[in-house]
């Protein structure tokens, strides 16, 4: 057993040991008799302003975390080596950094020692990781380890309002994941009915974030989680004129520990650590013991169906329905959910591609929660499985890494609540979201978006009236240069307007150049 193999296998995940695994895939590679190592690599320059110290909604959104800060200037670069799909068995490995600086936010914070309230500035570090990862790849199989972009389930990512699970919203969370490279042909179906699936375990990285912008008044706290995430979907044979692709998705924090403020003083704290007995329980998670469920869960259940019309465009209609507990997996909470209509032309140009979205959260299995066992002096006994408040948990906080949405960014996120609560303060919300892209030429493409909402509140604290929010963006690339293919200039402009966001504008100013090499060794 190689290096490589050995600290992907035995050795527990921290980052020392993540950057050695990098270093021993490349080396292992290297030193191959007549080996050639294809890498690509990027590198980017991007200038941004607002109106405020943070991004309108549809600037900080669907970029990793990139550019959450209203105002700054940010150098990001980056070299991997991809996975030959093609091959038996092939290895992967990858390393991405931002550096640069951005607006300062500031926060509301109480203060014990004056029984008063203040202010907390934050700003994010000058230098920070975005990607560090390694890979392998055996026939249909991979095993990630590390931080690394991953997959979005059946909505388009550059055109959609983004997954309600696992969108690209957020950054990366470090963690082990295992599962299909893509669609597979089950056995003795011919190709007829085909699987993905994956899952993975990572480790939460922002508890120093939630202490530096947590108001320390109310609310929950909670830092050192861990994080799981699977799916298994099911697609009929795509190269038919009408396919279908069906499935469900889960995911949830545990661990870690939580405390809950009121009024400036923790009135309950729960220090979990990690448990392995835990991990197996947020894989099918069991009835039983003191918070009857071990960690939080949130999953959808989703649908996509695909009509491919005569001249090769395709019409896709698709669903994700969201659910937080027994009563949302039962279907109990109405249309609750993402309901999209895409269309996507047969060939490039002024229009290639219209996405169409309806986003509705504001029945969560209805108004009241009551379980017996949450009060143990009363005669009453029945169930009432409602208040989900979607994405919020009581022990495990909100469904985010460094503020940011891990699923749809459509919900105003909790890094925007300048209270500094760390919860979503407005979830239940109802809008649309349209969107279309095109190519008119081979140099340059554009895209364009707006999206409506209006909101109530969460499921424990509505509000006395509704807030509303209109948000757009206009993004435009262009590559200019013929005799440099790989240097792409982009623009982009957004807004937000309305009492849920406030009214916000800010642009953007993007260099970058991406492109490849391959790298020769071995004895001849």
């Amino acid at each position: 057993m190689n290096t490589y193999h050995k600290y992907m296998i035995t050795k527990p995940l921290t980052f020392s040991r993540l950057r050695r695994l990098l270093t021993a895939a490349l080396c292992t590679a290297a030193f191959a008799p007549h080996a050639e190592v294809p890498l690509e690599y990027h590198a980017s320059v991007a200038a941004q302003a607002s109106s405020e110290s943070l991004a309108p909604y549809m600037l900080g959104s669907w970029n990793g975390g990139r550019y959450v800060e209203g105002n700054g200037i940010w150098q990001e670069a980056g070299i991997s080596k991809p996975l030959d799909r093609d091959s038996r068995f092939s290895w992967s490995a990858g390393v991405d950094y931002i550096a640069g600086w951005g607006s300062e936010t500031d926060y509301d914070r109480w203060h014990p020692d004056t029984k008063g309230w203040g202010t907390n500035a934050d700003r994010r570090p000058i230098l920070r990781l975005q990607q560090l990862f390694g890979e392998i790849k055996y026939r249909s199989l991979f095993l990630t380890a590390g931080m690394k972009y991953s997959r979005s389930g059946i909505v388009d990512d550059a055109l959609s309002s983004g997954d309600l699970i696992r969108s690209n919203n957020a950054s990366p969370i470090p963690g082990v994941a295992v599962g299909f490279i893509d669609f597979q042909d089950i056995p003795f179906t011919k190709g007829w009915v085909q699987i993905d699936g994956e899952l993975m375990y990572g480790r939460m990285t922002d508890s120093g974030f939630k202490d530096r912008e947590f108001n320390f008044y109310s609310g929950v706290r909670a830092i050192n989680l861990w994080y799981n995430y699977k799916r298994v979907y099911f697609r009929t044979k795509p190269t038919q004129p009408f396919s279908v692709t069906v499935g469900l998705q889960a995911a949830g924090l545990f661990g870690g520990a939580s405390y809950t403020y009121q009024k400036g003083v923790i009135k309950r704290d729960i220090v979990r650590g990690f448990k392995l007995k835990d991990a197996f329980q947020m894989l099918i998670p069991r009835e039983g013991g003191e918070a009857y469920y071990t960690g939080s869960h949130i999953g959808s259940w989703d649908l996509k169906a695909t009509c491919r019309l005569r001249d090769s465009s395709t019409l896709s209609a698709y669903f994700e329905w969201l659910w937080e507990d027994g009563s949302g997996i039962g279907k109990m909470n109405g249309f609750d959910g993402l309901w999209g209509l895409e269309y996507k032309f047969a060939r490039k140009g002024a229009v290639t591609k219209i996405v169409a979205e309806y986003l509705d959260f504001v029945n969560q299995s209805g108004p009241i929660h009551f379980a017996p066992q949450d009060h143990p002096y009363n005669d009453l006994t029945g169930h009432a499985q409602g208040a989900d408040d979607y994405y919020n948990n009581g022990d495990y906080g909100a469904y985010t890494n460094y503020g940011m949405s891990i699923g749809t960014p459509f919900l105003k996120a909790p890094v925007y609540n300048r209270s500094g609560m760390l919860s979503y303060m407005h979830n239940r919300s109802r809008g649309f979201h349209l969107a279309l892209g095109g190519d008119p030429s081979d140099r340059w493409s554009y895209r364009a978006m707006v999206s409506y909402q209006r909101a109530g509140g969460n499921g424990w604290m509505p509000v006395t009236r509704r807030l509303h929010n209109t948000s757009a963006m206009l993004e435009a690339k262009v590559l200019p240069l013929t005799s440099l293919p790989g240097f792409e200039i982009s623009a982009r402009m957004a807004f937000d307007s309305g009492s849920l966001r406030g009214d916000n504008f800010g642009a953007q100013l993007r260099f970058a150049y991406s492109g490849d090499l391959n790298i020769k060794s071995g004895k001849k």
